[in-house]
């Protein structure tokens, strides 16, 4: 089985704009998530629709594809990428293009779900830790998805699920585990093509969250667990505690 990776990266972004080229020590954060995608994929792709992220991929070497300025979602954008290469691989990964230190070893996770010839779309969850403060799992900007036996993921919410009934919240750790969202996809093509066209869902509109689309639809997630952490950049606050991040593990590696 063949796989490609595909990183969808605007420019414009409401809370960072050109976050993609921000820099993270002295690579840029395009560059960052290219590299260790490479280190896993032996075909990587940037779709963008700005000329300047193209120029800066094909200037470390990477290889980039325009896309429309019209797309909704970083799938649909994948899609676009796709055809547009005119690749082979048989499943398409999408990477966020704000993951810098996504580790290549979670990529091969989501790999590892197409073993199995019934499964169309996978992606990530992690454990929640409960060592960190129980309001981590009340943010709405982190998703909690809950799985059935064969790890497929049966629903997906900004809400704390399960709901722990007959205990009082700070004991819900005690007595549940919790799984939070990590947004990493892997789909196969004839998938990738087929949920691009289907129309927005309500869970969609009410959760804000695109896989609902695919869930409510009928399609079934497989979900890989990864311990490892990640950090996703959406403010500049963000970058700064990737920057930081950076130096303790250039520490670390010294």
């Amino acid at each position: 089985m063949k796989f490609i990776g595909i990183i969808p990266a605007r420019y414009a972004s409401s809370r960072f704009p050109g976050k993609p080229l921000a820099k993270i020590g002295t690579l840029t954060m395009i560059e960052r998530v290219y590299r260790q995608a490479s280190k896993e994929l032996d075909e990587v792709v940037v779709a963008t629709d700005d000329a300047r992220i193209f120029d800066t991929v094909t200037a470390f070497g990477g290889k980039a594809v325009m896309t429309s300025e019209s797309h909704r979602s970083g799938t649909d954008r994948c899609r676009e990428a796709y055809a547009n290469v005119g690749s082979s691989a048989d499943v398409i990964i999408n990477i966020q293009g704000d993951e810098p230190f996504i580790a290549p070893e979670q990529i091969a996770a989501l790999k590892s779900c197409f073993n199995d010839p019934t499964v169309k779309i996978a992606t990530l969850a992690r454990r929640f830790d409960p060592a960190r403060e129980f309001e981590a799992l009340f943010d709405p900007n982190t998703p909690k998805v809950v799985l059935d036996n064969e790890s497929n993921a049966i629903y997906f919410s900004r809400s704390i699920i399960p709901y722990v009934r007959n205990y009082p919240w700070q004991e819900w750790l005690e007595h549940a585990v919790f799984h939070t969202h990590v947004g990493l996809y892997a789909y196969t093509a004839a998938t990738l093509d087929a949920i691009t066209k289907l129309p927005q869902s309500s869970l969609e509109l009410a959760e804000s969250l695109e896989q609902l689309r695919w869930v409510q639809s009928g399609y079934k997630i497989r979900v890989a667990i990864t311990d490892r952490p990640t950090i996703g950049i959406d403010t500049p606050e963000d970058l700064q505690a990737a920057v930081e991040y950076l130096k303790t593990l250039e520490v670390k590696n010294a």
